[in-house]
């Protein structure tokens, strides 16, 4: 893996940056819609690709290896305005909260957005210092078929649901203080990670 890969990306002051974290097992064309949509409709100058060492609350038995996955990546986001790394990795990032508590004191004149998909906003009330991550950056949660429904009834999302935004008013989040979200319907992907593993299980 190219040294590189584990370095943390540049950012200017006032940039807006989204942050796309998860394991990537594999990458696939839905992460990659989920960052474009993210990175118009929020009006982002960039979108970080944060591959991780590996989600805590997840069997990593089927895990590949980093590198594997990080060639990946970089193979299917293929766009200027979004970064892969492994910075995480690099530094002994367990947990979201790490990296944002990093992220926030190293670059504190750059406004991060926390991306993630609804199947992530389901169970983000057993994310270690979960409320604490609401609190540090404005997040945005892109509706995925299999939870569009259940994401709203999640016990993170009736906590809290003061702090939702308007989805007209997305374009903004960058701007707000958190805690603010937004619930982003869209393109929508029929492709999982899951879905992949054993298909290629299958044929092998």
């Amino acid at each position: 893996m190219a040294t590189a890969d584990l370095s943390l990306p540049i950012a200017e002051p006032g940039m807006r940056i989204g942050l796309f974290g998860g394991s990537f097992n594999p990458p696939h064309e839905g992460h990659r819609l989920v960052a474009l949509q993210c990175l118009k409709r929020l009006a982002l100058d960039k979108v970080w690709i944060l591959v991780t060492p590996g989600n805590p609350l997840k069997d990593h038995t089927e895990l590949a290896p980093l590198d594997q996955r990080m060639a990946l990546a970089h193979k299917v986001m293929r766009h200027p305005d979004l970064e892969v790394t492994g910075f995480e990795t690099a530094h002994g990032f367990t947990y979201t909260f790490e990296t944002l508590s990093f992220l926030t004191r190293t670059y504190p004149a750059v406004k991060f957005v926390w991306i993630m998909g609804a199947d992530s906003l389901m169970s983000f009330d057993h994310w270690e210092h979960w409320r604490d991550i609401a609190m540090m950056v404005p997040m945005a949660v892109y509706a995925r078929q299999m939870a569009k429904f259940d994401a709203m009834n999640a016990p993170a999302s009736i906590a809290l649901a003061a702090s939702r935004l308007p989805e007209e008013s997305a374009i903004s989040l960058a701007d707000r203080d958190p805690p603010a979200w937004v619930y982003l319907h869209g393109v929508m992907s029929d492709a999982s990670s899951t879905a992949i593993r054993e298909a290629q299980k299958s044929s092998s």
